[in-house]
């Protein structure tokens, strides 16, 4: 795929060589070479409770993602011809990341006899979501969605020392690189939302809804895994969840409220540089990244 320089004007359309499709300026189709046979579930020792809690948020990805995806496709062929080529790599990166997870998930379950059970919970309320609400509602659910993501990569990419530090390489790549993403398209979906003319009262209702089941998910995740790890009833483990809990939710809470606000864009969020700065490495020739170095 071209690179895209900065000055590209954002209307722009590219064509990936590889398959002809048009492709959005600044959006990169990753494919990335992982394998997780010897990543160690707690795959950052110095701070376990991260990786139940990051390992928690890994197990939604593969129903959550390909929801996203038909939510959003249901209308590209509505979108004027710039705007569908965008939507068109955002998809793909999407799609990457439910690739990725679904393998490290796999990995997962080897070590964690419970997590099953997690899965067709999350499973199940993705199926009702997608298949009992309307097509306007589930593109408002990816659109709202994305602002809870970037939040996160932004409040991840502010602790990346200390959440990261001693972290398996792969691992830690795997969800950096989901992040960055993140950060990357948080623009997609929304615009796609607004193109097609969308409800603002969906819009606050299922941003609402997806942080509630985001922390219904990720509190029985989290629970379970550190259950398996002895870790459920260790003090340390409930100061530093809380430590980070409080943060992050002031982070994604006050991103959720100007979200909702008239006028507002994505655009407007200030995105942290670290991700940009690593993302730039990535080489698809081998389809890797550098290494996690703990900076």
């Amino acid at each position: 795929m071209a690179l895209v320089t900065p000055n590209v004007d954002p209307v722009d359309v590219l064509i990936d060589p590889r398959t002809g499709d048009t492709v959005a300026p600044g959006l990169v189709d990753r494919r990335i070479s992982f394998t997780f046979d010897d990543v160690d579930p707690v795959w950052t020792p110095l701070a376990p409770e991260f990786s139940c809690a990051a390992n928690s948020v890994s197990l939604l990805m593969p129903y959550i993602e390909p929801y996203f995806v038909k939510s959003v496709r249901a209308f590209v062929d509505d979108l004027e011809p710039e705007l569908a080529a965008e939507t068109k790599a955002y998809l793909k990166q999407e799609l990457q990341h439910h690739v990725a997870h679904r393998a490290f998930n796999d990995q997962m379950a080897k070590h964690y006899s419970g997590v099953g059970r997690i899965e067709r919970g999350m499973k199940a309320t993705i199926d009702w979501l997608r298949t009992r609400r309307s097509d306007q509602f589930n593109l408002a659910f990816a659109a709202s969605s994305e602002t809870i993501a970037y939040s996160a990569a932004r409040w991840a990419a502010e602790r990346r020392v200390e959440l990261f530090s001693g972290a398996d390489p792969i691992a830690a790549s795997l969800f950096l690189w989901h992040l960055g993403e993140e950060v990357e398209h948080k623009s997609a979906a929304f615009d796609v939302f607004t193109a097609v003319g969308g409800s603002r009262r969906h819009y606050v209702s299922s941003m609402i809804l997806s942080m509630i089941l985001l922390m219904m998910f990720v509190a029985a995740g989290t629970t379970t895994l550190l259950w398996h790890e002895r870790r459920l009833f260790h003090p340390v483990a409930h100061v530093r969840l809380w430590r980070w809990a409080i943060p992050f939710a002031f982070e994604v809470l006050t991103n959720m409220v100007m979200s909702t606000f008239s006028g507002h864009h994505p655009t407007d969020f200030a995105d942290p540089s670290f991700y940009e700065l690593w993302l730039r490495e990535y080489d698809p020739e081998t389809g890797t990244l550098p290494v996690w170095n703990g900076r």
